[in-house]
């Protein structure tokens, strides 16, 4: 602990022996370093933020949605610093004095381009921020520069959502104009062009695509019409296997025997294929044994008397009426193959006008389609910028208006100030004390004997005469004053600082 406080008073007599070395280093330090503070330009920020409403349920009706808003919004955000914008802060500020040449201009835009920033904080919240260092303007024209170039920022967003908005939709609806009248033009035309032909050939007026759809629609009803015959021949087929089977005649009241017990069966075995039962079933095949049987012991009895069956009448009745059903399809299959035939005969009798109808059929068609699609497009579209005229559908609001900054952003001279003015006293006393290295002298005996490795036997010290005190003493006051005079330009030039501000205020 000794030999540390030994070596730190050696570093202070080193320091101080030495000391108008290192006070004049630090006011060169100090002079150089506040120099260099001074010739940096003071830079004023300004900021504003504007919060923008989204939300309009009228707008998202028509389908003017949030996400199509935002998007809107982002387009703007980045446009808004584009070079062409830019261009119109310059002309509109103090930025454009003195610019002459499309050189310049650029020059200032790309300026301008690295001093204004948009940044969106939140979904509707943007914060634009300005920054103004022109070294040939004045504390106060730099300030009030800052906040102009922030408030035509503010307009121009304003025009790029509103007032180009709009013109947008205008220069759209007119250009929909135009292209409405340009097809309701070639409309008229292919509608011309179809009437003369259709006046010429009446027998194609439906045109070419009239014919394959006649014929498309005879074929489909043809195969129709043979399905509805297939299943009536299939009905027809079981009427006649059901009256197959069903006898003609009944036993009266007063027969009995066999042929009482025939038509029993008989008509328990048309029951029973009535249900759907087929002939492979087991209970259809016993029944059927059973009427061979009692159809045989009904033959051995003779003749006897009965009473007509109406099962039996039923089935002739129901089997006419399935033939007549079949006859009437058989007459439309008979019809529609004729109109087939004759549709075919058409349009294989003169190809060529079949395909100029089909063609002018259908250069008809497709501008029809697309003159509705365009008025439908331009009815949707006046819809929507109505709403946005009238809606305001997205509304502004400045939340911060941009203000005159009373304080420079950068640099924070003060601190500089004071960052010089150690980095003086700090630069003097490493160069006494570089300096008291460089020299071979010693400050203590201790040191003395440990550098020679021999003992010290004593030391010699200074004897100051009446004369010397006087002039160590004049000296003295003469560096306490040199010292105290750089703290006084230190705190000068703080007030300076303080007094500037106080004037931009």
């Amino acid at each position: 602990m000794n030999g540390l406080i030994e070596e730190l008073r050696a570093a202070l007599f080193t320091v101080w022996s030495r000391k108008w070395i290192a006070l004049g280093v630090a006011w060169a330090i100090c002079l150089v370093g506040w120099l260099a503070v001074a010739a940096i330009p003071n830079s004023y920020e300004s900021k504003a933020r504007i919060f923008v409403q989204l939300d309009d349920p009228l707008a998202e009706q028509i389908g003017i949605g949030v996400g199509d808003r935002r998007r809107d919004m982002d387009r703007v955000r980045q446009t808004l610093t584009s070079a062409i914008n830019l261009e119109k802060v310059v002309r509109g500020t103090a930025l454009g004095d003195g610019i002459a040449s499309p050189k310049q201009m650029e020059a200032a835009v790309l300026a301008l381009g690295k001093a204004v920033k948009v940044v969106s904080q939140q979904d509707n919240l943007f914060e634009i921020t300005a920054l103004s260092s022109d070294g040939s303007r004045s504390d106060a024209e730099s300030a009030r520069l800052s906040h102009d170039v922030v408030q035509k920022m503010i307009d121009i967003f304003h025009e790029e959502n509103l007032a180009g908005g709009r013109g947008e939709m205008t220069d759209t609806l007119e250009f929909m104009n135009q292209q409405l009248t340009a097809r309701q033009k070639q409309l008229e035309e292919a509608e011309q062009r179809r009437l003369v032909f259709e006046a010429k050939y009446p027998e194609l007026s439906e045109g070419g695509a009239g014919l394959l759809q006649r014929m498309e629609a005879a074929r489909m009803q043809l195969r129709g019409i043979d399905a509805d015959i297939a299943a009536a021949q299939s009905s027809l087929a079981a009427i006649n296997g059901q009256l197959a089977g069903t006898p003609a005649s009944m036993p009266g009241v007063a027969a009995g025997g066999a042929r009482g017990a025939l038509a029993q069966a008989s008509a328990d075995l048309s029951a029973m294929r009535a249900r759907g039962l087929t002939d492979s079933h087991p209970d259809v095949i016993a029944m059927k044994a059973q009427v061979a049987q009692l159809r045989g012991a009904a033959a051995a009895e003779g003749p006897g008397s009965g009473v007509p069956n109406p099962a039996y009448a039923s089935l002739q009745s129901i089997r006419a009426e399935k033939q007549a059903s079949l006859q009437a399809l058989q007459a439309r299959r008979a019809a529609a193959q004729a109109d087939l035939a004759r549709v075919d005969a058409q349009q294989s009798a003169n190809p060529a006008v079949a395909a100029e109808a089909q063609r002018i059929s259908r250069d008809y068609d497709v501008l029809k389609q697309q003159y509705d699609k365009l008025l439908q497009d331009r009815e949707a579209l006046r819809l929507r910028g109505q709403v946005e005229t009238e809606r305001s559908a997205v509304k502004f609001q400045v939340i911060d208006p941009p203000t005159t900054p009373r304080s420079p952003a950068a640099p924070n001279r003060p601190l500089l100030l004071f960052a010089v003015l150690v980095v003086g006293l700090g630069g003097g006393v490493a160069g006494a004390f570089g300096l008291g290295q460089l020299r071979k002298t010693f400050q203590t005996s201790a040191r003395l004997e440990q550098a020679l490795g021999l003992p010290v036997l004593g030391a010699i010290s200074l004897v100051r005469t009446e004369a010397t005190r006087r002039i160590e003493a004049r000296r003295l006051k003469y560096f306490m004053a040199g010292s105290a005079a750089l703290g006084a330009v230190f705190l000068l030039l703080l007030g300076i600082e303080f007094v500037q501000r106080q004037m931009v205020a």
